[in-house]
């Protein structure tokens, strides 16, 4: 990881591939989402995620708006990363490990042509708190079994 990522791990009582499952529906990112940014995904969305999808979420950060992203790493059931047009990734990393699968959420700013400006709005050190609730969502989502 480079200076210019914020992650959080969390180790959750479940398999990687029922985790990877929540992640890879675009449909359950609103759920999950911890900033409470992501109000839902677009109808046009395909059921499930893989490399080179490209899936459009509601958004709302003061204002609503509209954004596309693109899933640019993919392995199955071990990770996950998309952008938008600002080139951060979003980026999930899983790992079987003995009581579960840690899963390592990360905000990476190193690809931006807008990584100044996202510094100097301190969205990065904002982030953090953001990404410790996605994973509790995350683990309540996978382990409630909804």
């Amino acid at each position: 990881m480079s200076d210019k990522t914020v992650s959080r791990t969390r180790v959750i009582a479940a398999p990687a591939n029922e985790i990877f499952n929540i992640l890879a529906d675009p449909t359950r990112h609103p759920e999950i989402d911890g900033s409470g940014s992501v109000r839902k995904a677009r109808l046009t969305d395909p059921e499930r995620l893989e490399l080179g999808s490209r899936f459009g979420m509601d958004m709302h950060i003061g204002v609503p708006y509209r954004i596309t992203n693109t899933v640019v790493e993919y392995e199955q059931d071990r990770l996950i990363a998309w952008r938008h047009f600002g080139r951060h990734r979003w980026r999930y990393e899983l790992e079987p490990v003995d009581g579960g699968t840690r899963v390592i959420e990360s905000f990476d700013w190193s690809t931006s042509p807008i990584g100044k400006l996202l510094e100097l709005a301190r969205y990065p050190q904002r982030h953090g708190p953001h990404i410790e609730e996605t994973l509790e969502r995350l683990e309540a989502a996978v382990t409630s079994g909804a």
